[in-house]
Formats: structure tokens, sequence, C-alpha cells
């Protein structure tokens, strides 16, 4: 099958995992897959996070570009049966709205829901959609005021396949103590673990590993380091980096708090799959997980599930067999599988 798909690529944004993802496993199912994505110079996110495969064309900016742009030649010239676009409220749609009918008259078109409402922007209705895909019953429940329910598909958000390294050896690699409990946090939302770091050390074995590019995050977690046994690494590593950090430490700290929309933590599926147990505050952006992450309400509580994953024991091992069950479940090939069997669907429709 021949798909072209619009949206994020190759940065540390949620799109762009979710777009990475499933991408990706439909190239390793030798699907022929055309990525549409942004200009190096305007992108969604904080930072190009690897190198573009030979099907990459970056083409457009993001709709909050002083100068909004894009090239229509690559959408009117590639070839595909499917177009599916990621994240439309980043995407510059007056612009893709002048070439939808030509893109219409080749391909079935299906929208991927990032927003976690109904958008406010009138450019955002004016797209016809053969397919909207939606991660779960929250999006759904929104959707249908606005959308015709019968065009609605929910398809799980894709985990990051099961990828399990020997800690001792990437520690080495990443020169990391290999003496010492790691708690691990990254990216931009590193800020929000800074509100537990007197709870954090309460422990005197652990240490507090940051990696991120985060100006804000780096400038505190520096200060700290004075007083905490806190490692810093300024970057904004690719998914097999990030891996290697995951699989070099004990747990990965989550901290977000809810956000006033539907939400979810593309944070946590990217992650799932080290089998690295993840602390989480419980927002709404893990209320769909269950049993698949240590989840507290409080400092309290954050103290009693991180001895709980220090201190391993059966309630351990069951919340990390769980994960890793729902990674097998909902892995980016599965899920990628899925969105084929909607097109092969749609494609019949014609």
């Amino acid at each position: 099958m021949k798909i072209g798909l619009m949206g994020g690529w190759n940065t540390d944004s949620g799109a762009s995992f979710h777009s990475e993802m499933i991408g990706r496993s439909w190239v390793k199912d030798g699907h022929e897959v055309t990525i549409f994505t942004f200009f190096r110079e305007s992108f969604h996110g904080t930072q190009i996070t690897g190198s573009d495969e030979d099907y990459v064309i970056r083409c457009f900016t993001t709709s909050r570009a002083e100068t909004v742009r894009l090239n229509p030649v690559p959408f009117l010239t590639k070839r595909y049966d499917v177009f599916v676009i990621e994240d439309l409220g980043m995407l510059p749609k007056d612009h893709l709205g002048k070439i939808f009918n030509r893109i219409r008259r080749r391909a079935k078109t299906v929208n991927i829901i990032h927003d976690g409402r109904l958008s406010d922007d009138p450019s955002f209705y004016q797209f016809d959609w053969d397919a909207i895909v939606c991660f779960d019953e929250r999006y759904m429940r929104f959707l249908t005021t606005a959308y015709e329910p019968e065009k609605i598909q929910i398809i799980p958000y894709p985990c990051h396949e099961r990828l399990i390294l020997d800690k001792i050896v990437v520690r080495k690699e990443l020169s990391l103590p290999q003496d010492q409990k790691i708690a691990f946090t990254f990216g931009p939302s590193s800020y929000y673990t800074l509100d537990l770091i007197p709870a954090l050390f309460a422990r005197k074995d652990l240490s507090l590993l940051v990696v991120t590019k985060f100006d804000k995050s780096l400038e505190e977690f520096r200060r700290l380091r004075e007083k905490y046994p806190i490692i810093i690494r300024d970057d904004a590593p690719d998914l097999n980096l990030l891996y290697k950090y995951l699989n070099a430490s004990d747990l990965l700290i989550f901290n977000k708090p809810s956000a006033d929309w539907v939400v979810v933590s593309s944070t946590v599926f990217q992650c799932l799959g080290s089998g690295c147990p993840i602390l989480a505050y419980g927002s709404n952006f893990i209320e769909t997980l269950k049993d698949e992450v240590f989840k507290y309400k409080d400092q309290e509580e954050f103290i009693k599930m991180l001895n709980l994953i220090l201190d391993g024991g059966e309630e351990f091992e069951k919340r990390r067999k769980a994960a890793l069950d729902y990674v097998r479940r909902n892995s980016a090939q599965n899920v990628a599988r899925k969105y084929i069997e909607l097109f092969e669907y749609l494609l019949k429709r014609r």
C-alpha cells in the first residue's frame, strides 16, 4: 500500500513520536511510505532528534510560524492511496485546504486527532475526512458532538517495542555510576520533577539523572546539584539513546499535573517498552492506565511507591509484568496494522 503521512517527524513532540512509531512500522511491513513534515527552521517540538530517512520530505511550517508556508508540489506529485495527517492544529490548515480537493481525488483521507477538545478555529473544520481516528473513549465523547459518529474510529496510542538492555553495559557506555540506584527524568517535563527533590533524596542510595535541553530545567538542576547527587546531560536524545538511558535507570519519574482537556502521555507510551518502572503523578495524562505504572497523589504516596520500586518484591514484579503485557498488546507494529485494516476498509468503499 502507498501511504502519505503529514505531521511531525524526528522531533521531540508527542505527535512526532506517534508518527514515527506507526510510520516506521508501515515501512517495516513493506508499505511504500512518504512523510511530509515540517521545515527544519519551523517544526513542532523543542529539538530535531534524528536524521531523516530518504522517504521524508520537509515542505511546510507550523501553523504558528510568523510566515506560514507550504510547498504544494510534493503533495501533488507523490503517489499514495491513503493520505494521513497527525495533529491538524499544528499544520498550515488553510494552505492545505487549497490543495485538499486534489488530494481527495487520488486518496482516502484520515485525520488522527491529537487535540484534547474541539477547536475554536473555523479552519479546523474545512476538511471532509473519510475517517477520523482518536485514542480512546474520552476523545470519542467530544468528537461525536461535531463529527459524524460513523466516521470516528478508536485506535490506541502505540508503545515503543519492548527493548530491554543489560544495565551494567549501558551504564558503562553512558559513564553512569554502577553503585547507585538511578532515578531518571528527561525532556521539558523534567521541570516538574523539581517539586519532588526533597522527597526523592530521602533515599540515600539514589542519584537523579536529568537529560534535557530545556534551559529552565537545566538552570534549576545545576543549582540543586550543589546539594544533591544529580547527574545532568544537556541533550535531546533520539529513541535509541533514550532507551539506553531508560535501561540504565531504576525508575522514570513523570510528575506532570493534569490538563484542562483530554490528554495522553506520549512520554509514558514511549518509555513503557524499556521495562523501566514509571513513577507517575495520578493526573489525567495517565488516567487510562492502571497497574502499568506506579501512581501517587501526594509526596507521602510518592515516597511509598519509590520504596516499592527500589526495594522490589511481588507487587513490583506484578506491575512490571502488566506494563510489558500492555506493550505487547499495543506495540507500534500491532497498532500500525490496525491502521492498515482501516485503510483497506476505506479503499474497498471506492
